[in-house]
């Protein structure tokens, strides 16, 4: 009886004290990238969706831990370059990005007396990626395997990673509805250790060798050059310029991140004080 009764005033305390830290959320948005196959901020033709869920906990009114899980596709694609050079390579790719991020986010302004507030966040994330492109009569086929430029054939560099590390850094606005409910409009880049997103780093292996240790597929995707019409039938010799290892590729999140707080009976300012019914008290 008397172990039933500390569990009970655990549960109670925990309750009263640490989940009305505890805020979920939902975000959606829109997500593109940068790198050998576009420049461009959220071209047109290639920004894809966005979806994420989230838990924050609530260390003071103005700093909160967040853990995140996002899920988007990017891709790019030379097609719809200006650039001359670019068209007449005719690469593309598309990727889904599965991420899994920790970040500290500080806001401006104390949203519980203020009814709105600057933001930024930064921290660690994990993400996997697995870039594929379409072929002629529009397979999808994956490219890593192929090794497009020669990466783990004997002569040539190591084959890339799929799950590697990301620096998420952003910001935005938050407006409070209430004290429970927020609402951010945010956009969050993430810094790579990888220029292999979009599968285009570096050089054109030896056909020769993409043939004899991956096949003719391979071939095929490492120049598309003879699929314009016009185009040049000869693949590029070996070491021709294929792509740029001098910048890391890079992707980014923007749109609506909205937060619920837990046990919203009551409140916590660090000390305890917080009354359950606290309204902001600077409406501007």
């Amino acid at each position: 009886m008397k172990k039933a009764r500390l569990l009970i005033v655990f549960v109670f305390l925990f309750n009263a004290v640490f989940a009305q830290r505890f805020h979920i959320g939902v975000f959606g948005g829109v997500a593109a990238y940068n790198g050998d196959l576009t420049d461009k901020i959220f071209p047109r033709k290639v920004t894809n969706g966005a979806i994420g869920i989230t838990g924050n906990y609530e260390l003071t009114d103005k700093f909160m831990l967040r853990a995140g899980f996002t899920y988007a596709v990017v891709g790019g694609a030379d097609r719809f370059s200006n650039d001359s050079d670019r068209i007449a390579r005719n690469l593309s790719f598309e990727t889904a990005i599965t991420e899994f991020s920790l970040l500290g986010q500080y806001y401006l302004q104390n949203l519980y007396d203020h009814k709105f507030t600057p933001y930024v966040f930064g921290g660690l994330a994990v993400f996997h990626f697995n870039p594929y492109a379409y072929n002629g009569s529009t397979d999808k086929i994956y490219l890593r395997p192929l090794s497009t430029e020669g990466q783990g054939i004997p002569g040539y560099g190591k084959t890339y990673k799929l799950t590697q590390l990301a620096i998420p850094l952003g910001g935005g606005i938050k407006y409070a509805f209430t004290d429970n409910i927020h609402l951010g409009l945010e956009a969050g880049l993430r810094i790579l250790f990888t220029d292999h997103l979009d599968d285009v780093s570096g050089n054109y292996a030896d056909p020769a060798d993409l043939l004899a240790n991956r096949g003719q597929l391979s071939v095929d995707m490492a120049y598309r050059g003879d699929e314009l019409p016009g185009g040049d039938p000869t693949a590029p010799a070996k070491g021709s310029q294929r792509g740029s290892s001098k910048y890391k590729d890079r992707y980014y999140f923007a749109g609506l991140h909205l937060t619920f707080r837990l046990n919203s009976g009551g409140g916590w300012n660090g000390s305890g004080s917080r009354n359950s019914v606290r309204c902001p008290a600077n409406m501007y």
